[in-house]
């Protein structure tokens, strides 16, 4: 690392001073740029080993990005120079895209100075594009998280690229998307995988309890405190602390948690002394990022302390493939529960459980399953053992003649392939994998449907 050079490209002067002062003790020269359209010229110029670069800047180039822009100039006139990218808060899908593309790495600012070395130098430690591996080494498949579809395999992409960070996460999605297994995935693939995890649904807690509840009390705090108890900040040091429903909680009680997570420490009721603890951050809600953003609702500055990166879980309905598959796994766990032995699923229960739209999402899948467990008689699940959630809202009605009549089926697929080429911004192999059509029957499509 002493023998490297670093080119820093940013339109933040700060951030390049800062840089500079950071980097300058460990590499033998630092560069800075704040036009990017002066980064080729330089390169051109100096023999740079590594490249820091923004993902965005204010710029005559109307790209939308302009650091995909400029990596992709750098990688096809200097192949050999690794490029980190460096992205704001929240924007970990174009940070990802950024790593097909050939970037080595991303770093998230505000960084910890001792990560932005460590990424520097494994960028040096190979001489071509790098990607950290995960250090926990595991496989994809782990963790309880099943799917094969496109859109799975990007999120779980994304969760070995954030897992070994220290960034806080708010995990987004529907209810019954599984948000909480997502939230276990990351931290068993973290460096904290050995430490305290630690779930609490605060969406769930009242006024009262909230507090005690979080950060603990000391004895004779209020009437039934009997005893000093922890709570579960605490409890979760050194750990992972998962807040389920953050979405939910009080104006009030969004500034109490705010407080500790500025100053890193909790005081319990009935003390005056602030305990330090040191937590790992996720979050949940199943309420869209936008409506966070309502400052009558939610407090802007703790979105930005919750939300270093975001993770949006997809429902069930965009990634119908990881049905069977999801129904397989949901029919082995109930013959074990309850002592059948049924050998699968026929195929026209897979085709009703396709064809329907889960607004329960993945828990309304499970409990579907596991009832035509409960009830099934025979060696397989057929379609008629198949029966949705009366619990939900949005119900499916018994089809008649006239719903499945020809042009109501074509617009069905119609809005089907639609949503699918929208998902995956026009690339045709994605799409068609989604849906199950090999590529040359999702072109026929395409121009049957005039899309």
């Amino acid at each position: 690392m002493k023998k490297a050079t670093v080119l820093v490209v940013d339109d933040d002067q700060d951030l390049l001073t800062a840089s500079r002062i950071l980097l300058r003790p460990h590499v033998k020269e630092v560069l800075v740029e704040h036009n990017p359209e002066k980064l080729i010229n330089i390169l051109e110029r100096n023999p740079v080993d590594v490249v820091l670069l923004d993902m965005n800047f204010k710029s005559a180039i109307n790209t939308g990005n302009e650091g995909l822009f400029w990596l992709s100039k750098v990688k096809s006139l200097f192949p050999n120079i690794n490029v980190i990218m460096i992205t704001a808060y929240g924007a970990v899908d174009l940070a990802v895209k950024s790593l097909k593309q050939g970037a080595s790495d991303f770093i998230v600012k505000p960084w910890q100075n001792d990560q932005l070395l460590q990424t520097i130098q494994a960028a040096l430690d190979e001489n071509k594009p790098v990607q950290k591996p995960n250090p926990i080494n595991v496989s994809r498949d782990q963790h309880g998280i099943i799917g094969k579809s496109a859109i799975m395999e990007d999120l779980q992409y994304k969760l070995d690229k954030v897992a070994p960070t220290e960034a806080n996460i708010l995990i987004l999605g529907e209810n019954g998307t599984g948000k909480d297994l997502i939230a276990s995935a990351i931290h068993q693939r973290s460096l904290r995988h050995k430490q305290a995890y630690v779930k609490v649904d605060v969406g769930s807690l009242t006024e009262t309890l909230f507090e005690s509840e979080l950060f603990g009390y000391k004895k004779g705090a209020f009437t039934d405190a009997r005893e000093d108890r922890k709570g579960r900040f605490e409890h979760a040091d050194g750990g992972t602390l998962f807040m389920d429903e953050i979405g939910n909680i009080s104006l009030q009680q969004q500034a109490k948690l705010l407080s500790v997570l500025q100053n890193r420490a909790v005081v319990p009721l009935g003390s005056s002394q602030s305990i330090p603890v040191d937590i790992r951050l996720l979050s949940a809600t199943n309420v869209p990022l936008k409506a966070l953003a309502d400052e009558s609702r939610f407090r802007k500055d703790l979105i930005y302390r919750i939300n270093t990166l975001e993770i949006q879980v997809p429902p069930l309905r965009e990634r119908i493939s990881d049905i069977p598959l999801l129904a397989e796994h949901f029919l082995s766990f109930y013959n074990s529960k309850y002592h059948k032995n049924i050998a699968g699923l026929e195929q026209d229960a897979i085709a009703k459980l396709k064809t329907y739209h889960f607004p329960g999402n993945v828990r309304e899948l499970q409990y579907s399953i596991e009832r035509a467990v409960i009830m099934s008689d025979r060696s397989s699940i057929r379609g008629e053992d198949i029966l949705f959630s009366p619990i939900e809202q949005q119900q499916v009605e018994e089809p008649t003649t006239d719903v499945f009549s020809s042009h109501n089926l074509e617009e069905m697929e119609r809005k089907a392939i639609k949503s699918a080429i929208d998902r995956y911004n026009g690339n045709i192999s994605k799409a068609a994998k989604e849906l199950g059509l090999t590529r040359a029957a999702l072109y026929r499509r395409l121009e049957k449907y005039n899309l």
